[in-house]
């Protein structure tokens, strides 16, 4: 018989596993390696290390940045809408009718696309923005 009190202690570490387990496989396009979430062939975010390099050069982002790249990568090749940013960057649910997040793009995108002549991050007038892996 398991002391008292370890045995929840237990489940919740399984049920931990078991759910990062999860969204390691519902992650499918871009997937883990390593402790990394990669998308295409030069741009990877280690989410444990927090670094992001490009073609082999490490790029230095500030924490929105950050947030913004991870929630791009986790949606590859689907448009987020300005809402969606707000709500899973900032965690707000209504609109401030600013531009901070065109500002916030257009600073990530100077960071990742600046220099290569693929570029990863576009506009979709009208509905968002889309990070395009190829």
């Amino acid at each position: 018989m398991a002391a008292l009190g370890t045995e929840p202690r237990a489940r919740v570490v399984r049920r931990a596993a078991l759910g990062a387990e999860a969204t390691r496989s519902r992650l499918g396009r871009g997937g883990w390696r390593g402790g990394g979430l990669e998308t295409s062939r030069d741009l990877t975010l280690d989410l444990l290390s927090r670094e992001v390099t490009r073609g082999g050069r490490k790029i230095e982002l500030q924490a929105r940045e950050f947030a913004l790249l991870e929630y791009l990568l986790r949606n590859v090749g689907r448009v987020v809408s300005k809402t969606m940013i707000l709500e899973h960057v900032w965690d707000y649910n209504f609109d401030p009718k600013t531009n901070v997040i065109d500002v916030l793009v257009s600073r990530l995108r100077s960071k990742v696309d600046r220099d290569f002549d693929h570029k990863l991050i576009h506009t979709m007038r009208g509905f968002g923005y889309v990070l395009k892996a190829k």
